[in-house]
């Protein structure tokens, strides 16, 4: 499944979510650094490894538990916007956005899965 990921919707809007997520943490408590902040942070990046990695697999099979990863980490990094709220370390404007963003992650992260299996399901046709 060699393609040029960066191309990807996909992984265009993750890098811009990862974005904001730098961002809205930087101003999280200083004894927020070493737990909350550097979680939510490595959450944020894991998702456009998790991105990058499957689009480097050479088959279907092996570029799906890489989107399932991708995709389970949104639903991780979503219940950390929501306890930083819950905190007061952002606003609810702010966690609006970041939300909002998460959310459309979630959905192409979800089409891509989607996509994948329909070709699998059609390889497998094929062969049968």
């Amino acid at each position: 499944m060699d393609r040029d990921y960066t191309e990807l919707a996909m992984y265009r809007e993750v890098r811009k979510l990862v974005t904001l997520t730098y961002i809205l943490t930087t101003n999280f408590p200083e004894e927020e650094v070493l737990a909350l902040t550097s979680q939510i942070r490595r959450i944020a990046t894991s998702v456009s490894f998790n991105i990058t990695e499957g689009s480097r697999s050479e088959t279907t099979e092996d570029t799906l538990p890489f989107l399932h990863i991708a995709g389970e980490s949104l639903y991780k990094l979503e219940t950390q916007f929501h306890l930083a709220l819950d905190q007061h370390y952002i606003s609810k404007e702010d966690f609006e956005i970041i939300n909002k963003k998460i959310l459309l992650c979630k959905k192409l992260v979800s089409g891509f899965i989607n996509y994948y299996k329909l070709i699998e399901n059609e390889e497998f046709r094929t062969i049968i």
